[in-house]
């Protein structure tokens, strides 16, 4: 980790809405935050009750996200407003083909507020297939120092 991460506490909100159906996931967890360049980045592992823990990277670039999971899924989803990108997702149960649109990107850096905020909205077809809309938030503050 470079020298200016900041300990952060992660909080991961995932909305998936699948016609009249809707379902939410959340995420705490602790990480880490730093800056290089015009390149933010924010790590953090996910312990989901089954299964291996999860490292997550999510990468934050002018117009751009990326995010890359490893360990008990592999996957890396990049995310630019307005257009469609495509990945595949390794899991347990097998590989699925990812394609996504990213339909809204907001970002808010811990230098701009004392909570961190990126927000995507975005729709995803899974295995060419079902089609599903996504909203992802994910706020990030600095730990206090105790």
């Amino acid at each position: 980790m470079p020298t200016n991460a900041k300990d952060v506490q992660v909080k991961l909100v995932t909305e998936i809405r699948d016609d009249d159906q809707s379902q939410t996931m959340e995420v705490s967890e602790p990480g880490q935050f730093f800056k290089r360049g015009d390149t933010q980045v924010l790590t953090f592992t996910e312990h989901p009750e089954e299964g291996d823990a999860i490292k997550t990277m999510i990468t934050v670039k002018p117009n751009h996200v990326s995010i890359k999971r490893s360990g008990g899924v592999e996957m890396r989803q990049m995310f630019q407003e307005g257009l469609e990108t495509e990945n595949l997702y390794h899991h347990t149960y097998g590989d699925f083909h990812m394609r996504t649109y990213t339909e809204e990107m907001e970002f808010r850096s811990l230098e701009e507020a004392p909570q961190g905020r990126l927000y995507l909205s975005y729709q995803m077809t899974l295995n060419h297939e079902v089609t599903q809309a996504h909203r992802l938030t994910l706020t990030f503050e600095e730990e206090s120092e105790s």
